[in-house]
């Protein structure tokens, strides 16, 4: 008893938690209430991250769940509920990166706990499947034109007319949004609702629906419908402007403009609160601007509006065909079949419609005879439904029959085709990169060794004629060490040809760029052994061009491998590619 005591009492709390945090948002402040029942509802949709849910990942949630083959009037219980917000949500989490993960567990209770206390009051535990749509269709992300086609086809007959009946449906259960945020008494449900949205047309198509529903101002019912839509756009629009009362410098969100006080704006904060200053009064007009424009964008405006270079009371949506659309429910849609893991990912979409068709028929069994009836008419749409995925699997089975060839051809190792490897591709790029510089740096040295080389036998030539003068003036053998310094004021018979250089006349001088060997040789202010200098000189460059040569050719060898496992990894993709269309044939 305890424990069942505790659970409730935890229960209990989950339940108020959502409603606590939006009271302590203060809403109740605002003055209007249709900005109130926007703010409140945009503050449930964030809270609950239903908007990040795009209607279409909406709709996807209700076919995946089976919801599209049930009758709107059919009741789920809350656990199943539960599910379907469970797939919702971890679905979202597979969409989002993974720096922008939400706690899915959280916004399951929180949206749970929301729809049972807006459409469970009375705590039955169950609700309508025309009901959950309508609420998870109002209040997830995306476009309204989207959300209004979307409940069109859901409250439309088979030759896209309206049933006014399904309509009256839909402001019932819509309707009970803004009382769950208790503002019930500002847009409750009555008798007249349909009528004073449509008042006059009787045959109502989808683009009448639209022109209604999307009208400035819409129908007062639903008012708050399109606000909360530019609540969420403007959130983050910022007007380089004062306000009037605040003075605050600059506006986030929504900016407004009296139109009868010059220069007259106002914030959202402060135009919501009813705040006035000066000679403006609340009773004034104000119009709702979400965008800033500087004063030349405003005057080129008016110039291209006035000249008819602009059309002039745009449609708020397109114009759709009369045709009567089918119900959005994506169930008849067909992908376009570009490459095998899509017939694949078609293939495991039909099996897993199929095992839990299987799975529905093993459970309805076990039901009461009390529901025998319902259980026949339940396994009657599964058969039908089993049938035209048998249907639809033969047709996939035929165009996988005539794109085949395509598939060949696509499938062939070029170097243009998506299935190389890229990591190979990354490799062979820098290999390649890496021996066009050492090549560079390979040709360079080779110019640097061929100067140099010429200096030195220049060197040597020098050397040789000061070891014979000094040997004819002493009379002493041409391998005695000289008894002056090295350095001598003869010039250089070779000038360096790299760009900028000038010619030097000294052997010192001639020296800049040479190893340090030779430096050596000529920098002491005793010769040594001049000769045996230059030649570890020589053999020092020798070595150095030795190991560039190396090292380019261990880059080439790197090369050659990586371009032979390249064609190894196309021809083992290829091979896999041919088996697995072989065994990709999908079967009932």
């Amino acid at each position: 008893m305890i424990e069942e005591g505790s659970k409730s009492s935890k229960s209990m709390v989950e339940k108020r938690q959502l409603f606590m945090e939006m009271r302590a948002q203060n809403f109740d402040v605002i003055r209007l209430s249709t900005y109130r029942t926007a703010c409140k509802l945009r503050f449930v949709q964030k809270r609950c991250n239903l908007h990040l849910v795009d209607v279409w990942n909406m709709i996807e949630a209700f076919r995946d769940n089976g919801l599209s083959t049930l009758d709107h009037n059919a009741e789920i219980n809350v656990s199943r509920l539960e599910t379907i917000l469970s797939s919702i949500f971890y679905q979202l989490n597979k969409r989002l990166p993974t720096t922008h993960q939400i706690n899915v567990e959280q916004s399951i209770g929180l949206l749970l706990n929301f729809i049972v206390a807006t459409y469970d009051s009375e705590g039955h535990g169950k609700l309508t499947v025309f009901a959950m749509k309508s609420m998870l269709a109002t209040m997830c992300g995306g476009k309204i034109l989207d959300k209004l086609r979307y409940i069109f086809s859901q409250i439309s007959d088979s030759n896209g007319v309206m049933v006014f009946a399904k309509f009256d449906q839909f402001l019932r259960e819509v309707l009970k949004l803004p009382t769950a945020v208790f503002e019930g008494p500002s847009f409750g449900y009555t008798e007249h609702s349909v009528r004073t949205c449509f008042p006059q047309q009787k045959k109502i198509l989808l683009n009448t629906f639209l022109d209604v529903l999307m009208a400035d101002p819409p129908p007062q019912y639903l008012v708050w419908l399109p606000l909360m839509h530019r609540l969420a756009n403007v959130e983050n629009v910022f007007h380089p402007v004062e306000c009037s009362y605040c003075r605050s410098e600059s506006m986030m969100g929504f900016r407004y403009r009296c139109q009868q006080c010059h220069g007259y704006q106002l914030c959202q904060s402060c135009f919501w609160r009813g705040h006035a200053s000066g000679p403006h009064s609340n009773q004034h007009q104000m119009k709702e601007h979400s965008s800033w424009k500087s004063p030349a964008k405003k005057l080129s405006h008016a110039i291209s509006k006035s000249l008819g270079c602009m059309p002039i009371g745009e449609p708020p949506h397109p114009v759709f065909p009369e045709a009567a659309e089918r119900p959005q429910d994506l169930a008849h849609t067909t992908s376009t079949l570009e490459s095998p893991s899509r017939l694949d990912e078609e293939h495991r979409l039909i099996a897993r419609y199929a095992a839990r068709l299987a799975a529905e028929a093993s459970n309805s069994t076990q039901c009461p005879p009390t529901d025998l009836s319902f259980n026949f008419d339940a396994n009657k749409q599964q058969r039908q439904l089993i049938a035209e995925l048998e249907n639809k699997n033969r047709e996939i089975l035929q165009e996988i029959q005539r794109l085949r060839l395509e598939h060949e051809q696509a499938s062939q190792p070029t170097p243009e085709k998506a299935q190389q490897n890229p990591t190979l591709l990354a490799e062979l790029r820098l290999l390649r990169h890496r021996k066009d510089e050492l090549e560079r740096r390979m040709s360079a040295l080779q110019e640097s060794r061929r100067e140099l080389m010429v200096q030195l036998e220049s060197l040597m030539r020098l050397l040789k004629d000061e070891e014979q003068k000094q040997s004819a003036q002493t009379g002493s053998s041409p391998h005695s060490s000289p008894s002056h310094s090295a350095s001598c004021t003869m010039p250089m018979p070779i000038r360096s040809t790299s760009a900028g250089s000038t010619p030097t006349h000294t052997p010192q001088d001639c020296l800049a760029g040479v190893g340090d060997d030779v430096l050596d040789a000529f920098s002491q202010g005793v010769p040594r052994n001049l000769r045996n200098d230059l030649l570890v000189a020589a053999d020092s460059i020798t070595n150095t061009m030795s190991s560039l040569v190396k090292e380019l050719h261990s880059v080439d060898d790197g090369i050659e491998e990586e371009e032979e496992n390249m064609r190894n990894g196309r021809e083992k993709v290829s091979s896999l590619k041919h088996s697995g269309k072989r065994h990709s044939t999908p079967s009932f």
